[in-house]
């Protein structure tokens, strides 16, 4: 219906903002009478759902994030909408009237979570309180208008077994990351951004003994593993005034001190690269966290920048890394857009001290996987582990 992107929506949005009280069928009705033309019941019910839609949930996205099975929303600009279910991204037919609605639309979820969103600040990053990831850009810093990215949480994780159906990885790989849950290895998911990373780290901590307790710490809460014993530490960034900012390496101290048999690092991303491998070298067996790579063989110069970053020098970070890691598990997304693990490598510290990752298992794009040359290395890890 054409007077739901025209100037008539406008006219009868303007008119209930300057007479405020409840969004209700009776009172669009009337404030469409006062443009002066007849109206119709479906027409008033056409407009009132416009508007409701405006000001509850995420709008016009609502339909696309109760979609089975999808992951992300991906809005860039008025026209064109995407979504991914776990096989890449689709064009939706989904359109905004203009950018002002995206905007709009950005600056009411950014309100949601506590958050500002203006000229003055163009851009947010936080967690909505139905637990979506809330990403956005204004335009004109975004092109071809505001961006906002939407990352839905799965209300229940996916298990290995359900990840093996999927093609993640095969029933024999799946076996391999199991042994290295029970034999509380430390490792690290590796990967780039939405690579799968976080869904095989819950897969994993899904199959902990039931008597461990689990202490997550993340900077947006997503990772919600099925396991019956989970205290979660969520960062705060500043308020409105720049204040009451909580920092993940803040949150990995206070971690330590409420007995995990596990500590986890939803994704290692500053400084708090350092408390862990600190955390993982004193005697925190089996702890674990994601971290943005290219792949596993990259990870020791990934570690490295992050650990310069918060004052820890090379020779330093390669030694916690080669003595707090024992494995490193990559992810990628394929051409097919289906997301596999293609790497499961080893440290190995080489004479100059620096660390480097050796393949224990490769994955090509058909998802077969072979053993590496550090395969043996792994069993010898599993092995010495119990």
């Amino acid at each position: 219906m054409s007077i739901a992107v025209g100037h008539d929506l406008e006219a009868v949005r303007d008119r209930l903002a300057r007479t405020p009280g409840e969004l209700t069928p009776h009172r669009v009705a009337e404030a469409l009478r006062v443009t002066g033309r007849p109206v119709g019941d479906a027409e008033v019910l056409a407009v009132y759902e416009t508007l409701r839609r405006d000001v509850i949930g995420a709008g016009p996205l609502e339909p696309l994030l109760r979609t089975p099975g999808v992951t992300d929303v991906l809005v860039n600009g008025a026209e064109h909408v995407y979504l991914d279910r776990g096989r890449g991204l689709e064009l939706t037919d989904v359109r905004f009237p203009d950018e002002e609605s995206v905007r709009r639309l950005a600056q009411r979820l950014a309100a949601l979570g506590g958050r500002r969103l203006d000229d003055a600040t163009p851009y947010v990053d936080l967690r909505l309180p139905d637990g979506t990831r809330f990403h956005a850009v204004l335009a004109p810093l975004a092109r071809p208008g505001t961006v906002v990215s939407l990352r839905v949480p799965r209300r229940q994780g996916f298990t290995l077994d359900e990840l093996v159906e999927r093609d993640t990885c095969d029933r024999p790989t799946a076996d391999l990351l199991h042994a290295v849950v029970t034999a509380r290895l430390a490792f690290l998911v590796s990967g780039g951004t939405g690579s799968g990373k976080t869904t095989l780290l819950a897969a994993l901590l899904a199959r902990v003994d039931p008597g461990e307790r689990l202490v997550v710490v993340e900077d947006a809460s997503e990772l919600r593993p099925d396991h019956p014993h989970v205290v979660a530490l969520e960062g705060r960034p500043a308020n409105l005034e720049g204040a009451g900012a909580v920092e993940v390496r803040t949150l990995v101290r206070q971690a330590l001190r409420m007995r995990p048999d596990r500590l986890v690092v939803g994704e290692v991303r500053g400084a708090e690269v350092v408390d862990l491998l600190a955390a993982l070298n004193t005697g925190h067996e089996g702890g674990c966290g994601t971290l943005h790579a290219n792949s596993a063989l990259d990870v020791p110069a990934r570690v490295e920048a992050l650990a310069l970053a918060a004052g820890l020098g090379r020779e330093a970070a390669h030694s916690q890394l080669a003595s707090a890691v024992d494995v490193v598990l990559h992810l990628a997304r394929g051409p097919d857009g289906v997301r596999r693990l293609r790497q499961v490598a080893v440290p190995t510290r080489g004479g100059d001290g620096l660390v480097a990752m050796s393949s224990a298992l490769d994955v090509g794009a058909d998802g077969r996987a072979t053993p590496g040359p550090a395969a043996g290395r792994l069993a010898d890890r599993l092995r010495g582990a119990g």
